[in-house]
C-alpha cells in the first residue's frame, strides 16, 4: 500500500482514477491513525471558527499551512495558530502554493463570496479535499460547476453550513420526522442584526500589505476605495451576495432539510435599501417566499433592528397541521395548535449558540461539523452537508436575490432554470470574468 504523501503527490496526475474513489478508499490510504494536514485559507473573523474546531479535532488533524492576501492577517493567524496549537503553520499569501503543497490533504476556505466555487473547484482539481463556507457559491452557475467538480474528481466536499451537524437540529428533524407537529407544510425563517452603514468609498492607494488584484480574483478589475476590505463586500454585488446568503443560508437550509424539498417552483422577494444612502448595493431588508407544490417557506432579513422573533435573533418555526415547532442552532421547543409547549430540547440537549452580531461562530456545532468532514476523510463518513445537498438553498437564496433585482416573481423548473424571463436567467452567471481567473471544470 501506497504511504500517504505518495498518494497526494500522484493525485493531479490520476484523476481519472480519482472519479470513482470513494470516501472509504480515501481512509484506507490515509490510514485511520494518520491526522489529516489542512491549509486555511481567508483568516479574518470565520476562519477563527475553522482555527477552533480544528484544535477541537487535534487528534485527526491538524494545520500546517494558511493563507490570506492581506499580510496583516496572515501573520497575525499564524501567530495565533503557534499559541492554540503549539505548532507554527506555513503561511502563503497566494493560497495556490498551498494547493501545489503535496503535505496538505484537504483546504478550508473563508475567503470573500466571490472566491468560495472557484477556489473550491481549484483545489479539488489538485487533489484535495474541500470544506467551503456558505455560500459554496457566488451565482447558480458557479454551484453547478463546483458540484460538477466535485463528481468529476471524487473528492469531498462540504459546504460549511453546521446546523446540519448540530445535535438539537438533528433531533428536532427526527421529531419532525416522527410527526410530532403533523404533517409540516410551512418553514418559517429569520435574521435579524443592527449593521451600520458603509458610507461612500474614497479611493485611496491599495494598502502595501494586500494584494488586491489577487483578493479581486476572478472579478473584474477596479479602482481600491477605503470601504470595500476587509468585510464591508458582503455589500457590494461584484463580490458578495447580500444578507440572505451571507446569513439567511443557514436557517433556509434547515428549512429544506425540514420540509424534505429541493428547489423552489416559484420565489418573490420584497424589500429595500432603507438605512441610509451609502454604497450598500443590496437590501437591508427583504422579505421572500419559496413556493412548492404542497409547501412553502419564507424568509425575513433585518440588517437595520436586531427586533426578537420567538424570542431569537435567528431560527426556524416549522408549522405543521398538528403544531408548531421553534428551532435553533441550539435547541427546540414543540407547540400545540393553542400555543402551549408540550416539548423541549431542555429535557435532551441543549447546547448555546453565538448571537447574530458574531462575526467569528465560534461553537461546538462548527466543531462537529469539521469532526463530520475529517471523518469522512479518515473513515469513510457520510457528509452531513455534501457540497451538491449545500448548493440546493444556496441557489434558491441566489434566486431570492435576483427576484429583489429584476422586481418581478421567478417561476423556475425541476432543472433549477428560471421560465420565460431572459434577463433574470442571465442573472444566473458571471457577465465576466478577469482573464486567467475563469473557472474551469
Amino acid at each position: 500500500m501506497i504511504n500517504r504523501r505518495d498518494f497526494i503527490g500522484r493525485a493531479a496526475a490520476t484523476a481519472a482514477v480519482l472519479t470513482t474513489t470513494t470516501a472509504k478508499s480515501y481512509a484506507r490510504i490515509l490510514g485511520s491513525n494518520g491526522r489529516v494536514n489542512f491549509a486555511v485559507i481567508g483568516l479574518r473573523s470565520r476562519a477563527y471558527a475553522h482555527l477552533a474546531a480544528l484544535h477541537a479535532n487535534k487528534e485527526s488533524a491538524q494545520i500546517v499551512t494558511v493563507a490570506d492576501v492581506d499580510s496583516r492577517y496572515l501573520d497575525k493567524f499564524c501567530s495565533d495558530v503557534a499559541t492554540k496549537t503549539g505548532n507554527s503553520p506555513k503561511g502563503e499569501k497566494d493560497f495556490r502554493n498551498a494547493l501545489s503543497n503535496k503535505d496538505v490533504d484537504a483546504i478550508t476556505i473563508a475567503t470573500p463570496d466571490h472566491w468560495h466555487a472557484p477556489m473550491g473547484i481549484l483545489g479539488m482539481q489538485a487533489g484535495k479535499h474541500v470544506y467551503v463556507e456558505k455560500p459554496c457559491a457566488y451565482n447558480p452557475q458557479e454551484g453547478l460547476w463546483l458540484v460538477e467538480a466535485q463528481k468529476k474528481t471524487g473528492k469531498l466536499c462540504q459546504m460549511g453550513s453546521q446546523r446540519r451537524s448540530s445535535k438539537p437540529v438533528m433531533e428536532a428533524i427526527d421529531r419532525l420526522r416522527s410527526g410530532v407537529i403533523g404533517k409540516p407544510y410551512w418553514a418559517e425563517t429569520w435574521y435579524a442584526t443592527a449593521r451600520q452603514p458603509i458610507g461612500v468609498g474614497k479611493p485611496i492607494p491599495v494598502p502595501a500589505t494586500l494584494d488586491w488584484d489577487l483578493w479581486q480574483g476572478p472579478a473584474p478589475r477596479q479602482a481600491y476605495t477605503d470601504n470595500v476590505h476587509p468585510y464591508n463586500w458582503h455589500w457590494f454585488r461584484k463580490w458578495g451576495t447580500g444578507e440572505t446568503l451571507n446569513n439567511g443560508t443557514h436557517e433556509v437550509d434547515v428549512a429544506v432539510w425540514a420540509l424534505g424539498v429541493g428547489l423552489p417552483r416559484r420565489v418573490t422577494a420584497l424589500g429595500g435599501r432603507f438605512q441610509a444612502k451609502d454604497d450598500w448595493q443590496f437590501y437591508d431588508n427583504l422579505d421572500v417566499a419559496f413556493e412548492y407544490p404542497d409547501a412553502m417557506i419564507t424568509w425575513k432579513g433585518s440588517c437595520i433592528s436586531g427586533k426578537k422573533t420567538y424570542g431569537r435573533d435567528r431560527g426556524v418555526a416549522v408549522h405543521g397541521t398538528k403544531g408548531t415547532m421553534v428551532i435553533d442552532i441550539g435547541e427546540w421547543e414543540v407547540y400545540d395548535e393553542k400555543d402551549h409547549m408540550i416539548d423541549s430540547s431542555a429535557k435532551v440537549v441543549k447546547t448555546a449558540a453565538a448571537p447574530s452580531s458574531d462575526r467569528a461562530g465560534i461553537d461546538v456545532h462548527t466543531d462537529q461539523h469539521f469532526g463530520n468532514f475529517i471523518g469522512a476523510i479518515r473513515n469513510g463518513e457520510a457528509l452531513h452537508q455534501p457540497v451538491a445537498q449545500g448548493n440546493i438553498s444556496v441557489t434558491a437564496l441566489h434566486f431570492a436575490n435576483i427576484a429583489y433585482f429584476t422586481k418581478r416573481s421567478l417561476n423556475i423548473d425541476g432543472n433549477g432554470m428560471i421560465l420565460g424571463d431572459k434577463e433574470a436567467q442571465a442573472m444566473t452567471k458571471r457577465a465576466e470574468y478577469a482573464k486567467g481567473f475563469e473557472p474551469k471544470v
